[in-house]
């Protein structure tokens, strides 16, 4: 620490106004500075080694304001923050918030104008805002540029996607940061409306590793009234400047003071498992803002969902945009309809017999014949069903078999079109029962030239989750800017989308298998995701002879996903009659909880591998997941997070010796064995494999 406090005054000693915050353990070091011309730039360090090199903090106002420079230091406030609280629902049943902080208080020269910038450095890594506060001289302005900067150290290992304003559904790039190009970006990716307008974009969150072995996440939290973070490479310097989506009139934020901005967030560790365990992103949010979380409960599902993905049937009723009509202008079925009352009721039966809590119906609604790509604004009404699907019907059969049914809302990326009909698709839910919606937002925005990472669409996702919760009905967004951390503000914001998920691997290139090992490094950070894990039969040619796409993983790692991949609302994705086949493994599915009492990150490396033990929050029993990457693995686990003195039969669902992900998905292994907490369990990886295991105490 000595080293570090030394370099730290070599460095700022002759720089006026130097302020260092140290986080808890001391390991980490924020340095903010003015600089001769009043340029605010701040520098991170992690033990003895530099992180961020001296990097400028800024904005740019529409009205001229240039909140780059000429400050001078009006005052600073320090405070040391500490508490633990309760999550509705999570990885951890209490999570610790301990932080130092400061807040540098600044006043323009020029302009006369107040900004304050706020540090909070952390255990993991620092966090910081803007703040601007009441005055005078400032109340409605506009955001035209954020001009925030981190300067790295070196050519770090990089793991990124390309910067699109519209989609965050890409596969993860792992190359070195002077080799970030998106030119090099695979565009017949599945991805159906594109819009990557810069050669050196990215997203945030990027994971990086240095070559000393240090891990570096660079993200935001809190993402309130202000568009997504992407960043401009610079990949000779290694450098990222922050970059806002604009809306279309190129303004990227309106504001009123007193206003905030998301947090910028660094994580630093020379432990991956410290990076993707993190709680920095869900504590920078703002405690819940619901008295009454009773109505918030976790979930597993299956669905009419994958079948039209493998093309066993149809989201839209009449089969093609020239749908012919009959009397009254009515559809005609094609036959191939797949939310009808009867397949539905089948999907309820299974749900019942196996113990899921509810089931998802998606294409229930008119409207799916004629929208897709012609950015059509009154698409859906979400009130009014095809004429096979009996929506009373169907709810009091899944009522009297214990079911809650979950409603789709496919927007087409019509927002002014859902909004206008929100209230009475709500109060649809509400009549019949539905606990939960899944929203979806395919297509480019109307109204047109916003997009999915604009101001306007932040808002929106918030206010769907805002006036949801005022109905006590739970949200889970696809398509969705990607989550920061707000359900812990609104605990019924309980999953999400926003990256590439399951559903690419049945009609494209699909995700390869690293993807599952790189998403808790970067998207899970936000929060939980419906990557709707599940798919047993993992080769497309089942379906259909011609087809050579499939699941780039074996089937005993689908079975990993359910603890690798945190949500509390997790899908049973694949079709009934695949379970039917493989009972045996499907067990662990229905066994698995998705709400938990504690989390141990075990293993952990980007791109590479990861292992996770949880335990049941309602039980003793733990749930442990392992998996890897294209590459085959041998590892050997301690189970020390186990009680002391209790036996515990562990059920391990593995790959089979000769399974592959390409060339032998389905081969897998279940064998039943005694363990302690002084147990070691030897576990070997396939290709794109992995392991799930369950330790239920013997009595």
């Amino acid at each position: 620490m000595k080293k570090l406090l030394i370099l730290g005054v070599l460095l700022f000693g002759f720089i006026s106004n130097a302020q260092n915050v140290l986080s808890p353990s001391k390991n980490i070091l924020l340095t903010f500075s003015l600089e001769a011309n009043g340029k605010p730039t701040y520098m991170v360090f992690y033990k003895d080694k530099p992180v961020v090199t001296r990097s400028n903090l800024g904005l740019v106002l529409k009205d001229g304001t240039d909140f780059t420079s000429s400050f001078t230091l009006e005052n600073t406030v320090s405070n040391t923050f500490d508490e633990t609280w309760q999550p509705v629902l999570g990885e951890q049943s209490s999570i610790k918030n301990h932080y130092n902080e400061l807040k540098v208080e600044l006043i323009q020269s020029t302009s006369k104008k107040k900004l304050n910038i706020i540090f909070k450095v952390y255990d993991e890594g620092i966090a910081f805002r803007y703040e601007f506060p009441k005055q005078p001289n400032l109340n409605y302005f506009i955001i035209t540029d954020e001009k925030t900067e981190f300067n790295l150290t070196g050519n770090h290992k990089t793991f990124w996607i390309p910067g699109d304003f519209s989609s965050n559904e890409y596969i993860y790039e792992e190359t070195l940061l002077s080799e970030i190009d998106t030119d090099k970006v695979n565009r017949n990716n599945g991805i159906a409306f594109q819009n990557i307008k810069e050669r050196f974009r990215i997203q945030s969150p990027v994971q990086m590793k240095t070559s000393e072995g240090l891990y570096i996440n660079i993200f935001e939290a809190a993402v309130v009234n202000y568009p997504v973070m992407h960043l401009d490479v610079d990949v000779s310097k290694y450098k990222f400047t922050s970059i806002l989506a604009p809306n279309p009139l190129g303004d990227k934020a309106y504001l009123q003071a007193p206003a905030v901005t998301p947090w910028r967030t660094i994580m630093v560790s020379n432990d991956a498992r410290d990076i993707v365990s993190s709680k920095m992103i869900l504590n920078l949010n703002e405690p819940s803002k619901l008295d009454d979380t009773s109505w918030i409960k976790p979930m597993k599902y299956v669905g009419v969902w994958w079948e039209m993905h493998v093309g066993k049937s149809t989201w839209d009723y009449a089969g093609s945009q020239n749908a012919q009509t009959q009397n009254n202008n009515e559809l005609v079925a094609s036959g191939k309809h797949g939310a009808t009352t009867e397949n539905t009721k089948r999907y309820i039966d299974f749900a019942a017999k196996h113990g899921f809590d509810g089931v998802l119906v998606e294409g229930w609604n008119v409207g799916w014949e004629d929208w897709f790509g012609n950015w059509k604004e009154d698409v859906f009404d979400f009130t009014t069903p095809y004429p096979d699907f009996d929506l009373k019907a169907v709810n009091d059969y899944a009522k009297s078999k214990g079911i809650k049914m979950i409603m789709h809302h496919e927007t087409s990326a019509s927002v002014a079109n859902y909004e206008r009909h929100f209230d009475r698709a709500m109060n649809l839910m509400k009549q019949y029962g539905y606990s939960a919606v899944k929203t979806g937002y395919v297509g480019k925005i109307i109204p047109r030239g916003e997009y999915h990472d604009g101001q306007t669409m932040v808002n929106h996702f918030n206010y769907v989750v805002k006036r949801m919760a005022d109905n006590k009905l739970m949200v889970n967004s696809h398509e969705s800017s990607r989550p920061t951390g707000y359900h812990r503000t609104y605990p019924n914001y309980i999953a999400a989308e926003a990256a590439r998920g399951t559903e690419f691997s049945a009609w494209s290139i699909g995700n390869p298998p690293m993807h599952e090992t790189i998403l808790p490094f970067t998207r899970l950070l936000g929060g939980p995701m419906d990557y709707t894990p599940g798919i047993f039969e993992i080769k497309m040619s089942a379906y259909d002879k011609t087809k050579k796409e499939q699941v780039h993983t074996t089937l005993a790692k689908q079975l990993a996903l359910y603890v690798t991949m945190y949500s509390p609302l997790q899908m049973a994705a694949d079709l009934p009659e695949n379970y039917e086949k493989h009972l045996d493994a499907f067990q662990f599915i229905k066994d698995v909880p998705v709400d938990w009492q504690e989390s141990k990150y075990l293993e952990a490396e980007p791109g590479d591998y990861l292992t996770v033990a949880r335990k049941d929050k309602n039980s003793e029993k733990w749930f442990l997941g392992a998996i890897t990457d294209e590459n085959e693995r041998n590892t050997e686990i301690k189970l020390d997070f186990l009680s002391p003195n209790k036996k515990y039969k562990a059920i391990i669902y593995q790959d089979g010796a000769d399974a592959d992900w390409q060339n032998n998905p389905k081969s897998y292994v279940i064998k039943t064995i005694q363990v302690t907490n002084k147990s070691k369990i030897k576990l070997h990886l396939a290709k794109g494999g992995g392991t799930a295991i369950s330790f239920e105490p013997i009595n």
